[in-house]
C-alpha cells in the first residue's frame, strides 16, 4: 500500500523494498548527494533512489518524498 509521503520505515531494507516496489529504484533523484559509507567509509555521489557504494556494495535508498535531506538515506545491506 502506498502511504504517500507519511509513510515511516524502521530500517534501510524497508526502504529499498518500498522504492523498489514503487518503481523508483533506478530512477535519477532530484538532486545527487554524497554520502559517506557506513560499512567501508568511502564517499560517493547517490545519483538514483536505490544504489550501492560502489566500493563495498553496501545498498542504500531514500523514498523520492524524502530525497531533499542525506539523513533519511538508509543502508540496507550489502548486496541488498
Amino acid at each position: 500500500m502506498h502511504d504517500g509521503c507519511s509513510g515511516s520505515f524502521e530500517n534501510g531494507k524497508q526502504v529499498a523494498d518500498k522504492v523498489r516496489m514503487m518503481g523508483f529504484a533506478d530512477q535519477l533523484m532530484p538532486m545527487p548527494m554524497e554520502i559517506e559509507c557506513v560499512e567501508c567509509g568511502s564517499t560517493f555521489e547517490m545519483a538514483e533512489f536505490c544504489c550501492k557504494c560502489p566500493t563495498c556494495n553496501m545498498v542504500y535508498a531514500v523514498t523520492p518524498c524524502h530525497a531533499f535531506d542525506p539523513k533519511n538515506i538508509m543502508a540496507a545491506g550489502i548486496n541488498y
